[in-house]
């Protein structure tokens, strides 16, 4: 049996089985901090199913060109409604409302921590910076879903 392929030549199977859904992306501003600072990269999953926790990136409502990361909070009539992990920050829902579907453009895998300026540091520094660059999002920071919440409800 012969495979399709298109121009790209192989990339066309390789999508089919999902090889080009994962991607980069950076974080710029501080409205998911303390779970997301400036400089950190995510590791994402492109087309993922979204539940309410999930960090996404998404296409801002209001200018489609700008991308923005945010936490999937509830699903509401029309899409998504998305918040920062910063209260001071209202660059979300609070502003703009739901964010429709196709506008959610991936799910945030993993958390990669900017390293640490060279010089200067310690080796201990250096030993928590490692042992804390590389974090899953599964959750993570998900204000009103603690971990000590969900093991007492089980």
């Amino acid at each position: 049996m012969q495979e399709q392929l298109d121009e790209r030549g192989q990339e066309l199977d390789r999508e089919r089985r999902g090889l080009l859904r994962i991607g980069l992306a950076e974080v710029y501003n501080p409205s998911m901090v303390p779970t997301l600072n400036p400089g950190d990269q995510l590791v994402v999953q492109y087309g993922a199913v979204v539940r309410p926790g999930n960090v996404v990136v998404v296409r801002h409502p209001f200018r489609q060109d700008l991308l923005i990361v945010k936490r999937a909070v509830e699903r509401r009539d029309g899409g998504w409604w998305v918040l920062g992990d910063n209260p001071l920050v209202e660059n979300d829902s609070r502003e703009f409302g739901t964010v429709p579907d196709e506008l959610v453009v991936a799910r945030a895998w993993i958390r990669l921590r900017r390293p640490p300026a060279p010089g200067g540091r310690s080796a201990a520094a250096l030993l928590r910076w490692v042992c804390s660059a590389v974090r899953p999002m599964r959750g993570v920071g998900y204000p009103g879903r603690s971990l000590s919440r969900r093991l007492r409800a089980r």
